[in-house]
């Protein structure tokens, strides 16, 4: 019997502590630490040493956000969507939350055409960045910068 309470003991002593470290990390939060610099690399490890141009790509997202939790966002890709020559991918970035790379979107010739909208987190006032890949590799680009009144993305501790 004394065995079975020294471990029921040390489960609640477990139980007790590991609440009170998750609930610590609950209470305490801090703003995202991204930097432009996370951007631009995230968008390398997507291009590579290509050059982007820019132009071809539409970015829709309101320029000014009362709050950044939930902002509507559309990326359009002007251009056929034939066999030939036809929207490969979309990507969004964006310079100021946690992860820089927003969404990736895959289309096929057979698509219709290359347009997506969604919504996205943003953490403060920042540049959004679209870039599409072509079928024939080229790659353009659209971005805008978006004023954010109230952050929404945070790191817990």
């Amino acid at each position: 019997m004394g065995d079975g309470r020294k471990s029921e003991t040390t489960r609640r002593r477990f139980m007790a502590g590991a609440s009170g470290v998750v609930a610590a990390g609950f209470v305490t939060l801090r703003p995202a630490q991204a930097t432009p610099e996370s951007m631009t690399a995230a968008i390398r490890q997507v291009t590579g040493e290509a050059k982007v141009q820019p132009g071809k790509v539409k970015l829709d997202v309101p320029p000014l956000v009362e709050n950044g939790s939930t902002v509507s966002l559309t990326v359009s890709v002007d251009g056929p969507m034939t066999a030939a020559n036809y929207c490969k991918s979309i990507h969004v970035f964006n310079e100021k939350n946690p992860q820089p790379n927003v969404a990736a979107f895959h289309f096929g010739p057979r698509t219709g055409r290359a347009r997506v909208s969604t919504r996205i987190r943003l953490a403060d006032t920042q540049t959004v960045v679209a870039i599409a890949r072509m079928s024939d590799g080229s790659l353009w680009s659209a971005k805008a910068e978006v004023i954010v009144t109230l952050a929404a993305c945070v790191e817990e501790l």
